[in-house]
C-alpha cells in the first residue's frame, strides 16, 4: 500500500483526489488548515508539516489561494518534503502560466519553477480552468442587472474529477517531469457558456461584451490558456450544469 499526501486535501479538487486514492487501495493523508490530524498553514510550515511528510510515498500539491501566498507555501512544503526524502512531489498547475501576465498565473509558473528545481522527483500537470470556477465567476457576473463579459474572451472548461483521476494515476506512478496537459472537450466562447449558465439557473440578464485593456486581456482573447490539441475531457459544460441541478455540492 502507498502513503499520498494530498495538500488542500478538501478543495475542490484535492476531495476528489483523495476519494480516488482511496478507491485504489492507497492510504491517504489530507492536509488543509483545519484537517485533523494534519491541521497545518502550508505558509508558516511547522511540526504538522513535518508529521504529515514523514514516510509517504508521494505528495499531490492541490493546496493554493488566489489571494496569495503560493510560492511561500510551495517553499514550506518543498523543504520538510526534502528533509524527510519523499520521492516524488506531484504538482497541478493551469494551462498557459507562462504566456498569460496575470497575478496568480504567474505565482502558479513560480511554484511549478520551484517543484523543477527542488532536487525531488518531480511531476507537472497543467489542466484548463474547471466548469466549477466557470460557475462560480458566471454566477458572480450574474449578480448585476446586466451580465458584464470579456469580448473575444473563449475557454475550454474541464470537468475536475477527470483531472482528479488524472492526478490519482501519476501519484502512483513514477515522477515524470511536465506531462501532457488536460483540456476540456470543447473551446467555447464565454459568451456561450453565460448563455448556458443563464438558462440552466433560470435567470435572465442582458449580456454585454466589453472591451478590456492589459497584457492579460489580450493573452486570455489570444487564446494562451488554451490547449485544443489536448481537449481530452469528456465531460461538457452542460453535463456539469445539469448535474449540479440534481447535486447542489
Amino acid at each position: 500500500m502507498t502513503t499520498i499526501l494530498v495538500t488542500g486535501g478538501t478543495g475542490t479538487l484535492g476531495r476528489l483526489v483523495t476519494e480516488r486514492l482511496r478507491a485504489n487501495g492507497h492510504e491517504v493523508r489530507v492536509l488543509s488548515r483545519h484537517a485533523q490530524p494534519y491541521a497545518v498553514d502550508l505558509r508558516e510550515g511547522g511540526d504538522g508539516l513535518e508529521a504529515a511528510v514523514t514516510g509517504v510515498d508521494a505528495i499531490v500539491h492541490c493546496a493554493t489561494s488566489p489571494r496569495g501566498g503560493d510560492e511561500e507555501a510551495a517553499a514550506q512544503l518543498i523543504a520538510a518534503a526534502r528533509r524527510a526524502a519523499v520521492p516524488h512531489l506531484l504538482y497541478i498547475s493551469i494551462v498557459g502560466v507562462d504566456a498569460v501576465p496575470f497575478g496568480y498565473y504567474k505565482a502558479k509558473r513560480a511554484v511549478e519553477k520551484q517543484v523543477e528545481e527542488s532536487g525531488l522527483g518531480w511531476t507537472v500537470l497543467r489542466a484548463t480552468q474547471f466548469h466549477d470556477l466557470v460557475a462560480q465567476v458566471l454566477g458572480g457576473l450574474a449578480r448585476l442587472p446586466v451580465l458584464l463579459l470579456p469580448a473575444g474572451v473563449r475557454d475550454q472548461p474541464i470537468e475536475a474529477a477527470e483531472v482528479a483521476e488524472r492526478l490519482a494515476s501519476l501519484a502512483a506512478g513514477a515522477p515524470a517531469g511536465r506531462v501532457e496537459d488536460m483540456g476540456g472537450p470543447e473551446v467555447r466562447t464565454f459568451r456561450s457558456l453565460a448563455e448556458d449558465y443563464l438558462r440552466a439557473t433560470g435567470k435572465r440578464r442582458p449580456l454585454l461584451d466589453v472591451r478590456l485593456a492589459g497584457k492579460a486581456y489580450r493573452a486570455f482573447r489570444d487564446g494562451h490558456h488554451l490547449t485544443p490539441g489536448h481537449a481530452v475531457g469528456k465531460g461538457t459544460f452542460e453535463d456539469f450544469l445539469k448535474t449540479r441541478a440534481t447535486d447542489p455540492r
